[in-house]
């Protein structure tokens, strides 16, 4: 599957390369920062079980890059954020207008590639950048909501962070012309990736170090993010005091105590106990396939998935 990083990273610099040396300059800013890239992977990956991977399932997987980018450059506007992937962010550099328009120029060129790939592509790519609207709303909708249930959680997440590694993985099996049954079961297998890749940063963000996660431990509980440990330990014991810290921001040392009450009551280890449950189906999905470097390294992507988790416990 990392065979194929270099060229991925090429073609993404090569895609938001246009006449305006600005635009270009700032679309690209966090593409040459760097990153896992896993998206785009997953596409190639899931292509490569049955076929052989061609330019075209490549440039599948950048259009699913780039709108998780474009999708970054808005999320920093919203969050005030000042770094991402270790350098400025564009917001704190050229301002949220900027930063807001050359999110939307990212997402106009990922909608760009996936036409050309065919309608499918296209409609699908669309839809998915609905999805993760309505998931990140559905966050907003909640935020500081000390009765967030369960239910509302899920949802936002399968929207915002699962929908896109499902289409990363039908794109790639979509353009690699596989079976009908085979393009369901990779999609299931970024769903159920995606649902435990962030419901697993959930839970660090409550128990690793600011050094551990590059930003700032607790965020999400200081920003009025309740995630499914904090659910759980608002209904556990302890869940009194850690209510009446709760529903309004928070920081120093507020943060470090429902952090700790959080940590303390069993709460992170049955989040984490369902985010295995979705590492299994997601190897589960895998099963249709037969033995090859694209489905073992797909494989280990979940499998790995809580080894972080683990060490920051």
């Amino acid at each position: 599957m990392h065979g194929h990083l270099a060229l991925v990273n090429q073609r993404l610099q090569e895609a938001v390369v246009i006449p305006d040396s600005f635009l270009t300059e700032v679309a690209g800013h966090l593409i040459k920062a760097g990153g896992k890239r896993h998206r785009p992977l997953f596409a190639v990956a899931s292509a490569a079980t049955r076929t052989e991977v061609t330019e075209d399932i490549v440039m599948g997987g950048v259009a699913v890059e780039l709108v998780q980018v474009g999708t970054l450059y808005h999320d920093d506007v919203i969050d005030e954020a000042e770094t991402r992937r270790g350098v400025e962010s564009v917001n704190a550099r050229w301002g949220n207008v900027t930063a807001i328009l050359s999110g939307d120029f990212l997402l106009a060129k990922a909608s760009e590639i996936a036409a050309s790939l065919g309608v499918e592509v296209a409609d699908l790519l669309a839809r998915t950048i609905g999805r993760l609207c309505a998931g990140e709303v559905r966050e907003l909708q909640d935020a500081y909501n000390l009765d967030r249930s369960e239910a509302h959680y899920f949802e936002s997440i399968d929207g915002k962070t699962a929908s896109l590694f499902a289409t990363a993985c039908r794109v790639g099996a979509i353009v690699g012309e596989l079976e009908r049954d085979d393009i369901d079961a990779l999609t299931e297998f970024g769903r159920c990736y995606g649902m435990a890749f962030q419901m697993v940063d959930d839970v660090l963000d409550l128990v690793a170090t600011s050094e551990q996660l590059g930003k700032p431990a607790g965020l999400d509980i200081a920003e009025g993010v309740y995630n499914l440990p904090v659910l759980r330990a608002l209904g556990g014991p302890g869940g009194d005091e850690l209510r009446s810290l709760l529903g309004a921001p928070i920081d120093g040392e507020l943060v470090d105590r429902a952090r700790s009450l959080v940590r303390s009551n069993g709460a992170v280890a049955s989040s984490l106990e369902d985010a295995q449950a979705y590492v299994d189906r997601a190897v589960a999905c895998l099963e249709p396939f037969g033995d090859s470097p694209a489905k073992r390294a797909l494989a280990r992507s979940a499998q790995f998935l809580l080894t972080e988790v683990e060490a920051a416990v």
